[in-house]
């Protein structure tokens, strides 16, 4: 259906405009420390190391966050009524039939990630497919699907690795101010350690914020085209009931991959400081409103 693939333009701009933006800060962080440590070649290394992460994060990312969230492949034979739900949703939407993944962990969730339909992947875990009914799963699948659909996955799937190594890069350029080296007593070279030390506390905020912002967004809008889907928003309302009344973490949650999932796997747990201080550093829109919202679809 049309509506599916709306903002896939969208969502390749972002991945660009992320990927680019990355690749202007290394450099700069590399600029700054080979200029505060008198050593030209690090500018180079920082070349070589932005162009290095660039590829691999729009190459090898899914593979990563597969990894790091502990999904296992499945068969049809395994698991058929997860199976047959995401093969039958796929075919509505015109989508390649995505690898489908299992995590072992009873609290309820999904994800999809991938950079392109034809390189995509879902999955659910035990928990999800526990507490949820037919249309429920329908619901969920649809939501996922969507990302694929609109694209979303490549954005999110790639902040997961170029977010994590704005912050690593900055950490290396703290590391490398202590260590000395460069003109400190000049003007120039004192500007320098100033921006350096403004750029290594912001950028890694910067990112994180950039990463739950897109990250809110889309989830709203893969609700009402996961809704549109299934011809039935009161299937993923009533399973965003469920999942968000189970406020326990997941096992093996992970701040670099919280945006992809359908809620926060972290549960209430992690998030109560944060939400009495109002959702600035959530990574996904309030359940009573995504729910409100698709009931007024109906």
């Amino acid at each position: 259906m049309a509506t599916l693939y709306t903002h896939q333009g969208e969502s390749l701009r972002k991945t660009w405009v992320l990927m680019t933006v990355f690749f202007v800060l290394v450099i700069a962080f590399g600029y700054l420390i080979s200029y505060v440590l008198g050593d030209p070649i690090l500018l180079y290394v920082a070349v070589i190391f932005a162009i290095v992460m660039n590829v691999g994060s729009y190459w090898f990312s899914d593979k990563l966050v597969i990894k790091m969230t502990g999904a296992q492949p499945i068969t049809r034979e395994q698991y058929p009524v997860l199976w047959n739900t995401i093969e039958n949703l796929s075919i509505t939407a015109g989508l390649p039939m995505p690898k489908v993944y299992i995590v072992n962990d009873p609290a309820p969730n999904a994800f999809a990630t991938g950079r392109d339909p034809e390189h995509s992947a879902v999955a659910a875990t035990t928990g999800l497919l526990a507490i949820l009914n037919q249309v429920e799963l329908e619901g969920v699948m649809a939501h996922e699907l969507a990302h694929v659909g609109n694209r979303d996955m490549l954005v999110s799937t790639v902040a997961v690795v170029l977010a994590g190594f704005v912050a690593i890069v900055a950490d290396l350029f703290m590391r490398s101010m202590m260590f000395g080296g460069g003109d400190r007593d000049s003007r120039a070279g004192i500007l320098f350690l100033v921006l350096g030390i403004v750029g290594i506390i912001l950028a890694p905020i910067a990112a994180q914020l950039i990463q739950m912002a897109i990250s809110r967004r889309r989830e709203y809008l893969a609700d009402a085209t996961g809704a549109l889907l299934t011809r039935y928003p009161e299937g993923l309302a009533s399973a965003l009931e469920k999942i968000s009344s189970y406020n326990r973490p997941m096992q093996r949650a992970n701040t670099a991959t919280a945006h992809l999932f359908i809620a926060d796997p972290f549960g209430g747990d992690k998030r109560s400081l944060t939400q009495k201080i109002g959702n600035l550093f959530q990574t996904h829109p309030p359940a009573q409103e995504r729910v409100k919202r698709l009931r007024e679809m109906n």
